[in-house]
């Protein structure tokens, strides 16, 4: 099952929207990167940990 994180669950003074969804170790690995360029936090592995428990599962889409 793919996973995604949604930066509108973070709020924050940018109110960025993106949503970030795959594999779960690509959506770690890219919304870190995102988190850290975009929002200027810095990598760690409490960033990460924090990233991997607030994915969701992605809703199957239809075509």
């Amino acid at each position: 099952m793919r996973k995604m994180v949604d930066c509108r669950d973070h709020p924050s003074e940018m109110h960025c929207t993106l949503v970030i969804a795959g594999e779960e170790e690509e959506v770690v690995r890219a919304a870190t990167e995102h988190a850290v360029s975009v929002h200027g936090h810095a990598d760690s592995p409490e960033l990460r940990e924090q990233i991997r428990a607030s994915l969701k599962d992605e809703a199957p889409q239809h075509a």
